[in-house]
């Protein structure tokens, strides 16, 4: 492995001590490639200390590079990839990981971006197709060294959870498009009908403690209206978790034939439907036979033979050929 390779990772989230889950995937991203021998430096602009952050970027770039000399940038979602091309020496690789280049005023300006850097990374061959234009599919990975099964009921003692009753989980920020309500409502209407369950919400949680909450529930529940790989399946489906969840990014294209994986509608009623089938599979059987192809090793292999690849070309300074 060439040690002397050098790569700025240039990124609008990474955990902070306030919010320890913020872009955890970034992270474990850097760590797996420093891990491999890279040489990896972070350059975060944190839009939730201000937004102002977003506005100094190009400079505080510049700074990045007159201070150290790197065979390319890496960025993170669309802002940091425009801000990634405000310098035109350095080859410049942007990862789109979700919902921004599938709706709203952020899916066009992915587009623009993507056509002017080096690379385009999606994480689902649906957010591929939206981009319009050459893009490759590399997911996150996931860590399976510390995402497996244990035993739920030192999950539970750990958490002071119940022993007892059937727990559903809802792990993830309560933003508009995860759709909270609908979980909420559908496990209310399910206890009045004598289901012994009860939700547990896990936001904002440290990456570490993830482990715990998969194997101290019983189901996982997602109903949100876009993803684009999302992390909170796979890592689940790690610990052997089961989960009914909406046909959002490539959910079902990898688990669709998987027993005790379930897909639902964004309705109250279906998942009403779906949550007790769910609950009486029971654990997965062996979750992490369908995740070695996304393990945090090997997609940072691959990541390392994009990035040499991309180096040997002599391509820079948005020079993709189309």
């Amino acid at each position: 492995m060439n040690t002397r390779m050098r790569v700025l990772t240039l990124t609008n989230m990474y955990p902070t001590r306030r919010f320890p889950a913020f872009g955890v995937f970034v992270r474990d991203q850097v760590q797996s490639l420093r891990r491999l021998g890279i040489e990896v430096d972070v350059l975060f602009l944190n839009p939730r200390e201000t937004r102002l952050n977003y506005c100094t970027g190009p400079l505080r770039l510049r700074r990045q590079l007159a201070r150290k000399s790197y065979n390319l940038i890496h960025a993170h979602y669309v802002f940091s990839g425009a801000i990634a091309l405000t310098q035109r020496r350095l080859p410049v690789i942007v990862t789109h990981h979700g919902v921004e280049t599938l709706r709203g005023w952020t899916a066009p300006l992915c587009r623009a971006v993507s056509r002017r850097v080096d690379l385009t990374l999606v994480v689902s061959d649906q957010m591929a197709g939206a981009l319009n234009g050459p893009a490759e599919v590399l997911p996150c990975g996931v860590d399976l060294s510390r995402f497996k099964p244990m035993s739920r009921e030192k999950a539970r003692q750990r958490l002071g959870l119940p022993n007892d009753g059937r727990l559903v989980l809802f792990a993830g920020e309560a933003r508009p498009e995860k759709r909270r309500h609908l979980i909420v409502e559908a496990v209310t209407r399910l206890r009045e009908a004598g289901h012994d369950i009860q939700l547990v919400e896990v936001q904002n949680q440290p990456h570490l403690k993830m482990p715990l909450f998969f194997n101290a529930c019983d189901l996982l529940v997602q109903v949100s209206e876009h993803e684009g790989s999302p992390m909170v399946i796979k890592e689940g489906v790690a610990c052997n978790l089961p989960f009914v969840s909406t046909d959002v990014g490539d959910v079902f294209q990898r688990f669709g034939q998987v027993p005790g994986c379930f897909s639902c509608r964004g309705e109250v009623g279906d998942l009403v439907s779906k949550i007790p089938l769910a609950l009486g599979f029971g654990r997965l059987a062996d979750g992490r036979h369908y995740l070695e192809d996304v393990s945090l090793d090997v997609i940072a292999r691959r990541l390392v033979d994009l990035y040499t690849r991309l180096i040997a070309s002599g391509l820079g300074g948005g020079e993709q050929k189309r």
